[in-house]
């Protein structure tokens, strides 16, 4: 069998030896940078297509543990061809998802199930592995699905590791059943549970940090008030945690290289910074570091974001002709339906960290920070003025 080969391989290789699934993704990179960064490390990146930027990074473009495979998982006889030589592999990373169809519809758990077994079909019967990293997010406690969440929504709720599976069609159970059934108590693994992530990527579809650059730059350009548009109670209260990419990244490492956290059946760990901070405390803010004009009253209820900014596919190409940014369409970076849903969330998706904390996971990061870093980020890779 193939699990059985992965206890009997002979002499163990000289360098750990990773795989990321989704390394050109908001924490991908960030996985990619980390491991990099340690010389114990060989790294194999899969995406379908590798992400260009003006800006050359040695840990990554030019470093020779680093191996860039371009694949298409849906493609089980692509997969296999592409991955069933990687022999040395022995820490997986899988941070993708397939986005084709709406979440928790039955296509859509179908086809990111399909995803993870053309891998594990092509990866398993010849490697080592020592842990398998998978990445999901806070959804997993909430189903938008029912004809009222009128209770959910004014229900504080911290949710923990523990809590028991909601009705819905939710594909993170699929991808932790089908670990569990494959892996079959033999290997390591881990699933980290982040919420809104905030970090760098092009070409991402819930681009959090890519949508609100495009709109604070289109803002500054256009002298538009910097508003929020959305509900009262998502403006002024905690709906959705914040992680820091470069936070779930690091718990992803710690998880997969920390003997005292390995579990064969799976340990699940909510990968949030833990800052409290709402909308409503840093939203000034977030407009003064784009130099756009913050107006004494910043909610505006009425206000859509794919109401006020579909039309400015134009304005941004001259925007990045102006500035000399990297060539991107305003849709590569900003998706406005996304901020319009996230800013009137209907339901709480808060999460505790104290199992990571009690762990020794204790990195913290503060939203305001985190966002000022990945405007910086952003600023510098050439994407935004």
């Amino acid at each position: 069998m193939a699990i059985e080969k992965l206890q009997k391989r002979g002499k163990k290789a000289p360098k750990d030896v990773a795989i990321i699934f989704g390394v050109t993704g908001l924490v991908g990179k960030q996985l990619l940078e980390k491991l990099l960064s340690k010389s114990k490390w060989k790294v194999y990146g899969v995406a379908r297509r590798q992400e260009m930027t003006t800006i050359k990074k040695p840990n990554t473009n030019t470093n020779p543990n680093y191996h860039f495979i371009s694949c298409n998982l849906l493609d089980p006889v692509e997969t296999q061809s592409k991955l069933s030589h990687l022999h040395d592999v022995t820490h997986v990373f899988w941070v993708t998802w397939a986005s084709q169809f709406p979440l928790d519809s039955v296509e859509c758990y179908d086809q990111n199930k399909a995803m993870m077994s053309n891998a594990l079909d092509s990866i398993l019967p010849g490697a080592n592995l020592k842990h398998f990293s998978l990445q999901t997010g806070t959804k997993h406690y909430v189903s938008l699905q029912g004809s009222s969440l009128d209770h959910l929504v004014k229900r504080v709720s911290y949710y923990d590791e523990n809590c028991p599976r909601v009705e819905g069609c939710n594909f993170y159970y699929g991808l932790e059943d089908l670990l569990k059934e494959r892996l079959m108590g033999v290997v390591p693994w881990s699933v980290h549970r982040p919420g809104l992530i905030i970090g760098s990527s092009r070409k991402t579809l819930y681009n959090f940090m890519g949508s609100l650059c495009v709109y604070g730059t289109i803002c500054k350009y256009l002298n538009l008030p910097f508003v929020f548009g959305g509900r009262k109670d998502c403006f002024e209260e905690q709906f959705v945690d914040v992680s820091d990419a470069r936070l779930v990244a690091k718990q992803q490492i710690w998880a997969s290289t920390n003997d005292l956290v390995q579990s064969n059946n799976g340990q699940a760990f909510n990968s949030i910074n833990g800052d409290g901070s709402t909308w409503k405390d840093i939203w000034g803010a977030i407009g003064e570091k784009f130099g756009a004009v913050v107006p004494w009253e910043m909610l505006e209820e009425d206000f859509t974001f794919a109401g006020c900014m579909s039309d400015k596919g134009a304005v941004w190409k001259e925007i990045v002709k102006k500035e000399g940014l990297v060539e991107t369409e305003m849709e590569d970076l900003a998706n406005w339906y996304f901020l319009d849903a996230l800013f009137r969330c209907p339901v709480k998706m808060l999460g505790t960290r104290e199992k990571a904390d009690r762990l020794g996971f204790t990195a913290r990061y503060y939203a305001l920070d985190s966002m000022s870093h990945w405007i910086d980020v952003m600023r510098n890779e050439k994407l935004i003025p």
